[in-house]
This record gives C-alpha cells, structure tokens and sequence, in this order.
C-alpha cells in the first residue's frame, strides 16, 4: 500500500498502475522501457520487439465505459424536464474524455515519450475537473441558478477549465520539464506537492461534499429514502474500485505472475459507480413536463 507521507509518489508507483507516474523518470515511459519503482512490474502481453501490451482489460473495459456513457448523454437528453440534464450531461462527457485518455496512460500501448506524457496531462487535468463538474451537478440541484441556462453552463465550464489548465500545466512541466521547477520530483521520494493537492486529495473532496449536498436534497429538501439506495451504492462501488487500485493491486499482480493489477478492476467499479449515480440522478428528476389538465368545455 502506498505511503501516506505528504506529497510523494513514489510507493504509490511502486504499488499501483497510476497515470501520474508516467511523468517520473523510473517509469518506463521515461526509464527507457524499464520499471524503476520497485514492486511487482506489470507486464502484460509480449508483444515483438521486447515490448509488452499491459491492462489489456482495462483498454477494453474503457472502451465500453466510453459507449455505455454516450448512450447514457442520449438518455439524459430525453429527459426534457429533469432539473441538471445540460451539467449531467457535462459530467458525462468528461468522463469519456477521462476514459479515452486512460486508454493511452494506464493501457500499456507502446507509444512514443512524448504522446505517452500528453495524454498524461490531459488525464489528469479531465479527472480533476470532471469531478469538480460532479460536485457542481449536486449544487444545481438545490437550483440556486436556473439549470441549463448560458450562466450556469458558463459557470461550471468556466471553472472546470481553469482546473484542468493548472492541473495539467503542472503535469506536463513535471513531465517535460519546460521550466526545471518540478525537477525535484522526478527522482525518488517523487514529491509534488501541487498534483498531489490537485490530484490525490481535490477529488476526494469533491467526492464528499458531492455526496453530503446530495444525501442533504435528498432527505432534507425532497423527502425521499429510496434514491439514497442508487447514492449509497454509488459510493460503495467506487470506494471498491479505490481498494483494488491502491490496496489490493500489488497482491493481484504478484499472484497473477506479473498479467494483472488491481487498474482492470479500478476500472470496471469506477464504470459501475458512474452508471448508478446516473440511475440516482434520474430517480430523482421527472422525465417530461407534466400535460395540463384540462375541463370539459362542453356541457
């Protein structure tokens, strides 16, 4: 499991498939195709070459995670009446971004430094900012603007595009060293204090309070129990998701003689979490606009 100590990276690499490690110059991406962290080295398949294709199931599964979530932008466009369909679907696109992206960071294609580092940074910067869009879903439930309207939508894109700026500014100076500032970290401890603030601990607070606005609507302001079934269970498969990725990973490898980590299943519960916190956003918005009703005009 991954060291707790302030701002490093460096067991958390040792110990799990994380995209942010590909900035480190332990990685392969950096290290010349080799693994410099320690720990179990996830191989994958050999590919010709000496080269190797790792998280096979975790490019599938991402790519199913990428149709799944049109198809539910597709729903939510249906749902003419539910208040937040515009920022759900916000979220939802930049969950596929996220998942295209991890496609190319945590899915072991061989690709050049360069490419493997930029979608790096996008990454980071999609997953910093499609949870700040979560946190905004459960603000405009409590529709202190209008949902929908250019303001709010301006809002919400307005500061998600500032988080994914910085975030990915300080991803890929890390990586590409533009200015030598985060020079620092690329050597073990691998200490980084500003992705691990933006990274590491920024979306688990926008986790928790998406979580407490939404427990708050849902029992305070809407009186309903039944929904907090989907939110509960939401946040029960991402914290399982969470468990294999930092947890459970290294064991999974080393028992699986390098094939598999704990990323696959990471993955697939992050997938889960997402599909039922679509299903608890829609229990709790109405699908059309009720019809009028209307008297009898004749006599």
């Amino acid at each position: 499991m991954g060291s707790t100590a302030f701002g490093n990276f460096h067991d958390f690499c040792r110990d799990s498939t994380l995209p942010v490690c590909n900035l480190f110059d332990d990685s392969p991406t950096k290290n010349g195709g080799r693994y410099g962290f320690g720990g179990c080295e996830l191989l994958g398949i050999s590919l010709s070459g000496g080269r190797h294709l790792t998280n096979l199931g975790s490019i599938i599964i991402c790519g199913i995670a990428i149709l799944v979530t049109a198809f539910l932008i597709w729903r939510s466009n249906r749902k003419q009446a539910a208040v937040g369909r515009r920022e759900m679907q916000l979220f939802l696109l930049s969950y596929i971004i996220v998942e295209i992206c991890e496609i190319f960071t945590v899915g072991g294609f061989p690709l050049q430094q360069t490419a493997r580092i930029a979608f790096t940074g996008i990454h980071l910067g999609a997953i910093v900012a499609s949870l700040w869009i979560l946190l905004m879903n459960a603000v405009v439930g409590f529709q202190l603007l209008d949902d929908g309207t250019p303001l709010s939508i301006g809002l919400i894109l307005g500061s998600a595009l500032a988080l994914f700026i910085g975030t990915g500014y300080i991803a890929l100076d890390t990586g590409f060293s533009w200015t030598q500032h985060f020079d620092d970290s690329l050597h073990d401890p691998n200490r980084n204090i500003g992705l691990y603030v933006l990274y590491q601990l920024a979306p688990l607070v926008f986790l928790f309070l998406f979580f407490v606005l939404e427990t708050v609507l849902v029992l305070r302001v809407l009186g309903e129990r039944k929904p907090m079934i989907y939110l509960a269970g939401a946040a029960l498969l991402f914290a399982i998701g969470q468990i294999f990725q930092y947890v459970i990973s290294t064991h999974l490898c080393q028992s699986t003689n390098h094939k598999i980590d704990g990323t696959l299943f990471e993955t697939l519960f992050t997938l889960l979490s997402v599909v039922t916190l679509w299903i608890f956003w829609s229990s709790i918005t109405e699908d059309d606009w009720p019809m009028p009703q209307s008297g009898n005009t004749y006599t």
